[in-house]
């Protein structure tokens, strides 16, 4: 009679790494922060202001036997970005992986755009990309690391009222092929990915009726859950994705 292949198990093949996830507290960054540590990934967990989520986050992993930490910082600011990358680096040593995940979303339709949201949004969404990573840099391994930025999928399909959530995303988009060139000759790999609509409490308020109009233009007939991002993320976090950077993969179930 032929036997039944074993299960196959997840390799640890992120064992002795070190990664930052910011805005890792929720939603896509807890998901990231989970399945990295699932890898064999020491995790810090980044968080803006909700320090009983980070902290919840970090409880969770540690149940499981890995290592994790909560560290509070606004990853828009050079001296809390700096703060924060000096605790990791005293707490775990050298720095692996970045998961710029970090990211807020307002809708102001055209008329009503102001410079507050503007600056809020980019200051969040892509400066925030140049401030961790160029903070990163000088504690990345000689033998390189991986970065993975989140885009967004509105940056090829704007939809109305997030054209500046949609211009911030494309600015990480366009940061990460330009690191990519430039961090090349240090072996350390750029990308991102590009969620469309994924269930989070970010996109919570986002009226039924449009989240059902996403799901029948999904070929999968659902919308993202966290843990599909993640498991995209942590791919590319990886070796087994050592011959890609500069792109950046979208991750929208084949929306149409």
């Amino acid at each position: 009679m032929p036997q039944t292949p074993p299960t196959p198990t997840r390799l640890a093949r992120l064992a002795g790494r070190t990664a930052i996830v910011t805005g890792g507290s929720r939603g896509i960054g807890a998901a990231v922060a989970h399945r990295l540590t699932a890898d064999g990934a020491r995790v810090a967990v980044v968080y803006r202001s909700n320090a009983a989520e980070a902290d919840a986050v970090v409880s969770a992993i540690r149940s499981t036997g890995a290592e994790a930490i909560a560290v509070q910082a606004d990853v828009s600011d050079a001296a809390s970005v700096d703060a924060m990358v000096t605790t990791v680096r005293e707490s775990f040593g050298a720095i692996d992986i970045l998961i710029n995940n970090a990211g807020i979303l307002e809708n102001q339709p055209v008329g009503s755009i102001d410079l507050a949201s503007f600056d809020a949004q980019f200051r969040t969404n892509a400066f925030s990309t140049i401030l961790v990573t160029q903070a990163v840099l000088p504690h990345v391994p000689a033998h390189g690391g991986h970065i993975v930025n989140v885009s967004s999928s509105l940056v090829y399909r704007p939809r109305a009222g997030l054209s500046v959530y949609a211009a911030s995303k494309a600015a990480v988009s366009a940061l990460t092929h330009a690191f990519a060139v430039e961090l090349g000759p240090r072996n350390i790999t750029v990308n991102a990915v590009a969620p469309a609509l994924t269930r989070t409490d970010m996109t919570a308020p986002i009226p039924d009726e449009v989240k059902a109009r996403m799901r029948e233009s999904t070929p999968l007939g659902r919308l993202a859950e966290p843990e599909d991002i993640a498991d995209a993320i942590a791919f590319l976090a990886s070796d087994d994705a050592r011959w890609i950077t500069g792109r950046t993969l979208m991750t929208d179930g084949g929306f149409i």
